[in-house]
């Protein structure tokens, strides 16, 4: 287990000022949470590279414990190449009941110390404790709490970051996992960032990353030296949340309701494909990663509450000229099932065929989701996100 942090000097966040500007920020981030999970359950999975999803041909992996993340499976990655890439993992269903009890006595947990959580997924969540429920005043103190209360209630670990806004916070959660806590202070979050390979930025995928090493910028601090005129010729309007990120600056509260109008999932391929055999093949993997992500958000409703239905299905390409072309099929109907959601997903891909030319990134979205009556969309979409 990690060591815990240091209590709160004088340029620590629990000291900053509600007259400053600044909040108490803290992101907890479960620890390889669907697999920790199945190996806290099955003693015989411990210690063992564990992989929950699919394990046939077409499966994929929707979460890898940590032995697994060693050989480099990890979440999204088609099973055949998780088994490729290690001999001796260990494939198990997915059991969203279980995860969704868990994830229960996580968020009571959070709501013990404060009403201000914005739940991500099932694994993960936002909290402002500016003003905290038992009065401890701490931001760091209490992720102490929260993370030794999470391991005594379900005997699982979690990483915590503790910042004065989101955007570093989720940074911080992720510095010292598995089981770790990172602080960053008013004043030290511009040469935090700055230190930082350019890859940990919360949106630059592999393709975003290749293209920034071909400029000049490897490093949160070769972003920070560019521009707005720069970064605003090279990447449109994304350059406005790269200047922002690169100085540490995030100014997005915590919301505990948030409206959720779709359900997605996209892979960005490391070489263009066009072959009719790689697109279906694909497809099927985008269907799982989607269907995954649907079944994780109708776990985390309760039972007396209508289930994550949609109407609307809609394919986009991402053609090697970066153009993007999508396609949406609607039904008069709910689709809830799989298989019909991965029906009307082959339709479209078959009326896209031929291809003009190869595509970069494929994705796949669920929407006009029925969400029940304004009070309940108040009180769940929050809990709708992606894994």
């Amino acid at each position: 287990m990690a060591e815990p942090a240091p209590l709160p000097g004088p340029n620590d966040p629990d000291n900053a000022t509600e007259g400053a500007g600044l909040r108490k920020i803290i992101h907890v981030d479960m620890d390889a949470f669907f697999a920790s999970v199945e190996q806290r359950d099955d003693p015989n999975l411990r210690g063992r590279p564990v992989a929950v999803g699919g394990s046939s041909g077409r499966g994929v992996v929707a979460a890898a414990s940590y032995e697994a993340r060693r050989f480099g499976v990890k979440s999204a990655m088609p099973s055949v190449t998780a088994r490729r890439l290690c001999p001796d993992l260990v494939f198990v269903k997915s059991r969203f009941e279980a995860y969704r009890e868990a994830s229960e006595q996580i968020r009571a947990v959070f709501h013990h110390h404060t009403p201000h959580v914005e739940p991500l997924s099932l694994d993960e969540a936002y909290l402002d404790v500016t003003e905290d429920r038992l009065g401890v005043g701490s931001a760091t103190r209490i992720a102490q709490m929260i993370r030794q209360e999470i391991k005594a209630k379900t005997q699982l670990t979690a990483s915590a970051g503790v910042s004065y806004n989101k955007f570093l916070a989720k940074l911080a959660s992720d510095q010292n996992k598995p089981d770790g806590l990172c602080v960053i202070r008013p004043g030290e979050g511009a040469a935090f960032v700055q230190s930082l390979p350019i890859r940990r930025f919360h949106g630059v995928g592999p393709k975003a990353e290749a293209k920034m090493k071909r400029l000049g910028i490897e490093t949160g601090a070769d972003l920070a030296a560019k521009d707005m005129v720069f970064l605003r010729a090279n990447f449109g309007s994304f350059a406005d949340y790269l200047y922002r990120a690169a100085r540490g600056i995030d100014l997005r509260p915590v919301r505990t309701s948030r409206i959720r109008k779709s359900i997605g999932g996209e892979r960005t391929f490391s070489e263009d494909i066009s072959s009719g055999s790689q697109l279906r093949a694909t497809l099927e993997n985008i269907v799982d990663i989607v269907w995954t992500r649907v079944e994780n958000a109708a776990a985390k409703r309760s039972e007396d509450q209508p289930p994550v239905r949609g109407r609307t299905v809609t394919l986009k390409l991402k053609y090697t000229d970066f153009q993007i072309n999508t396609r949406a099929k609607s039904v008069a109907h709910w689709v809830e099932d799989k298989e019909e959601f991965a029906r009307l997903a082959r339709i479209l891909l078959e009326e896209a065929m031929p291809l003009p030319m190869p595509i970069r990134l494929m994705g796949l979205t669920l929407s006009n989701l029925d969400r029940g009556d304004a009070t309940e969309r108040k009180r769940d979409e929050a809990q709708l996100s992606l894994l």
